[in-house]
């Protein structure tokens, strides 16, 4: 596969283990980010948002940063608040978010899902 894939992960994240667990038994090559220290870009979060054409999917609903926020005040937010938003703090992002060279993403981690993505 000469594709590159980036996995914006959190090592304490135990989805994120996983998904690079099933990456290695896959034998699929990746490079990881961490995602509370180096969040994607704003430009990346805006493409991923335009992907699944909401922001929703986005935010990692049951994380600290998200309960801290509340859903209301995430929900209230405009286009660009929550872009800012989840390009400040990645623990506000799914995780694991993953980029694929052309640019897709995928976030959270469903074997079959990434199996139908990645393998395909």
């Amino acid at each position: 596969m000469s594709e590159s894939l980036t996995v914006f992960s959190y090592s304490r994240c135990s989805t994120c283990r996983k998904a690079l667990a099933w990456l290695d038994a896959e034998g699929i090559p990746y490079s990881v980010v961490d995602i509370t220290l180096n969040p994607p870009s704003r430009d990346q979060i805006k493409a991923a948002a335009d992907q699944f054409g909401d922001r929703k999917p986005l935010f990692n609903t049951s994380g600290k940063s998200y309960r801290a926020l509340g859903a209301a005040a995430v929900k209230a937010m405009t286009e660009d608040e929550a872009l800012d938003a989840l390009a400040a703090d990645g623990r506000l992002i799914k995780r694991p978010f993953l980029q694929r060279s052309n640019g897709d993403v995928l976030v959270g981690f469903k074997a079959d899902l990434w199996a139908e993505q990645l393998r395909g």
